[in-house]
């Protein structure tokens, strides 16, 4: 989508996280003033393009995990941000066709671009829903209604959206919510920044981030992190950097780079 296309329905005088990510994965959805934040951001804290590869990275690790060697059929993805490429529906049926998946956002520009962009395959689902992370009622009832069968071991995605949560009891009262409604051998997918490896040069970059954008992001160590997975079983290696989180054999040493971005898959017993 170019400039031109869409200034007239959006606002292009304002940075948008999801746009700003997409920059990072050197992704085309995006705008001069996304670009120029993004640039401002890296140019405090240049691995901010390696944690943005990083949490991919992590992200299609664990859903190829979950589909092909646990068998999950069913993904519930909130804080869907702009498709680029090995998204969640993408890689879980490239494991398993018949996988089901529905993306949750909020925001009408993400959810254009999921309409537009994403397609899933013929034996399976890809649903996208118009929803808000803090009303997690509404979410399971119109996911469950929609296309999902709550009733089957579904796993919950949460990548980068918890940080948006400024109050960490709230994030953590989201996440015990939604995971209460899922029934025994569900997982969770979570992923946020954290400021221990690199603190004060992301806390820098965070800070020009939450000084420019309408949406703040709070970064949190591995201890607040880990409070979203209590009750629950973790899969092993547990809360680690993304990199560190069931590489590949043959990862490069970039791949391997630990950055401030730490995620985790947990099982409900």
């Amino acid at each position: 989508m170019t400039d031109s296309e869409a200034g007239a329905k959006l606002d292009t005088t304002i940075p948008h996280s999801a746009r700003v990510w997409n920059y990072w994965l050197g992704g085309k959805d995006n705008f001069e003033v996304d670009r120029q934040v993004g640039d401002q951001f890296s140019g405090l804290y240049p691995d901010i393009t390696v944690v943005a590869r990083s949490s991919r990275g992590f992200l299609k690790r664990s859903i190829t995990y979950l589909a092909d060697e646990v068998g999950i059929r069913q993904f519930l993805d909130i804080g869907t941000g702009i498709p680029t490429a090995e998204n969640t529906h993408q890689v879980a049926q490239a494991a398993a066709p018949d996988s089901r998946i529905v993306y949750v956002d909020n925001d009408p520009l993400v959810l254009a671009h999921a309409r537009a962009l994403l397609a899933g395959t013929p034996e399976g689902v890809t649903e996208y829903l118009d929803a808000d992370l803090h009303d997690p009622a509404a979410i399971l009832e119109v996911a469950g209604r929609a296309t999902l069968d709550l009733s089957r071991p579904t796993a919950l995605i949460l990548m980068n959206i918890l940080g948006h949560v400024p109050d960490l009891d709230e994030a953590v009262s989201i996440v015990r919510h939604l995971m209460a409604a899922l029934p025994s051998g569900s997982y969770l997918v979570t992923a946020d920044g954290t400021n221990v490896l690199d603190g004060p040069a992301f806390e820098e970059a965070i800070g020009v981030w939450n000084a420019n954008a309408p949406l703040s992001y709070n970064l949190r160590s591995p201890d607040q992190l880990s409070r979203f997975t209590d009750g629950l079983e973790l899969v092993e290696p547990g809360l680690v950097p993304c990199a560190a989180w069931r590489p590949a054999p043959d990862a490069t040493e970039e791949e391997l780079r630990e950055v401030d971005e730490f995620g985790a898959v947990a099982r409900k017993p």
